[in-house]
């Protein structure tokens, strides 16, 4: 490994499931900003629908989202009776009864809810939206908790998609990371759903973690084949202790360093496409015959807060505390405090945190950033035509496009820019480039590899 190929492999940068990243959303944006924003959709256009659900039964000390230890049942129900009174506020600012064509629900554990809580939510969902007959319904979910009677009642909801943190097998592994599942475990609620009629499963793993080897990654990337998920998303475990104070008790000396990390990447990268997966994107892998697989061979695949998806519709409403919106106009993140939250629902007021008004230059390089990130190239001439800028608009960008030409990362033709083979497990980098937001906050992001 080169010396510059190391130094790129140690930068700091964002995932960008968003440009601007979330870290540069301020309270500038607020309530009657996202309300405006919500009068102003098309109403025949179909939106997607995030409902966040801040609460785990077990903690994982190498998960960096905002949730809570949830031992008893009654948080956990208030909090889904307040998520069914946002969905009818949000229904009021909309202009219309709008069609839904994705449905996610995430965490924290969404199955941290009772099964009828659930059902209340996706009832108020159908009766203030149209779902599409074919709108793929996700959910995620721990199959250290998941129960038979919530196994069930997800495929009587209609739900086409279930996901699970599978993370790692290997014991030592998960003791150090305090998620302790063995694979009949996962198995168990895989085949459980399956037969309940969830026809698409989901694992995600992480390399890069505490005691983690190629050979450890290796062992649990067999052991989910054998269980044939539709998709696999393959991430490097971010360490931002300062970010996620759980992240505080795991112990740093046990974690591997670069040069492992991309071993382990590579290796595992390259076991699920002899066991028949296509590669996506950054960190995704899926059956060739998978809707992802198909949205990245014909070009249609994005990708936004749940990482890359078929999710084709401009605007995301978010529901539920810390859960982020995205509208033509700009991104709302609603308040993380649960009770700050839900207080701000009970007053009948949309409970908009902080959030970010988009430019046309936020606009041109979002694009830029989200090929890139899905398709490996972009050709920057077109995207200055599509986004009515100068033809010259990257001009400034010249030397860092020519270093990473030099390095390469990248080949050019004209305006025309591609990731080569060794470009391409540092695309996060390469996009990084045309983040006008970074510099000021590289320290608030994960290293590249």
């Amino acid at each position: 490994m080169t010396d510059a190929l190391k130094s790129y492999m140690s930068r700091n940068v964002p995932r960008y499931t968003s440009y601007p990243t979330a870290p540069h959303f301020s309270d500038a944006v607020g309530p009657q900003d996202y309300a405006r924003w919500l009068s102003a959709l098309d109403p025949k256009a179909p939106v997607s629908l995030y409902l966040h659900v801040p609460f785990c039964r077990e903690l994982c000390w190498y998960c960096g989202c905002n949730m809570k230890l949830a031992k008893r049942d009654a948080p956990v129900a208030a909090y889904a009776q307040t998520l069914i009174r946002e969905i009818d506020l949000l229904s009021r600012h909309l202009p219309g009864r709008m069609e839904i064509s994705h449905l996610h629900w995430g965490g924290g554990t969404p199955t941290a809810l009772v099964p009828d809580d659930l059902e209340r939510a996706m009832d108020a969902v159908r009766g203030t939206f149209r779902v599409t007959s074919d709108a793929e319904l996700a959910i995620e979910s721990d199959p250290r908790t998941l129960t038979p009677a919530m196994i069930e009642r997800i495929g009587k909801l209609g739900f086409t998609r279930a996901s699970f943190g599978v993370q790692e097998f290997d014991p030592k592994v998960q003791k150090a990371i305090n998620r302790v599942q063995p694979p009949e475990m996962v198995r168990a609620s895989v085949e459980g759903l399956r037969a309940a009629g969830v026809t698409g499963i989901n694992f995600d793993l992480i390399y890069g973690l505490p005691h983690q080897t190629v050979e450890t990654l290796l062992d649990t990337i067999r052991l989910c084949v054998q269980m044939r998920p539709d998709r696999i998303a393959l991430f490097g475990y971010a360490h931002v202790p300062w970010m996620a104070r759980k992240q505080r008790l795991i112990d740093e000396t046990a974690l591997p360093g670069v040069d492992a990390r991309l071993m382990q990447s590579q290796a595992a990268a390259a076991a699920l496409i002899q066991a028949g997966y296509v590669a996506i994107g950054l960190d995704h892998f899926a059956l060739p015959s998978d809707s992802m697989a198909k949205s990245a061979r014909d070009g249609t695949l994005r990708r936004n807060f749940q990482g890359y998806t078929t999710d084709q519709a401009e605007t995301m409403l978010g529901v539920g505390a810390t859960s982020i919106g995205r509208s033509p106009s700009g991104y709302v993140q609603n308040l993380s405090e649960t009770g700050a939250w839900a207080r701000a629902v009970e007053g009948g007021e949309l409970p908009v945190g902080k959030g970010l008004a988009l430019t046309q230059d936020d606009k041109l390089r979002g694009h830029v950033i989200e090929r890139l990130m899905c398709c490996g190239e972009v050709d920057l001439d077109a995207a200055a035509q599509h986004g009515r800028a100068a033809a010259e608009w990257y001009s400034e960008l010249e030397p860092e496009l020519r270093a990473l030409e030099r390095d390469g990362l990248i080949t050019r033709r004209g305006g025309h820019l591609s990731l080569t083979d060794k470009g391409t497990p540092l695309v996060r980098v390469v996009a990084s480039v045309f983040d006008a937001y970074l510099p000021a906050t590289t320290a608030r992001h994960a290293i590249a590899v």
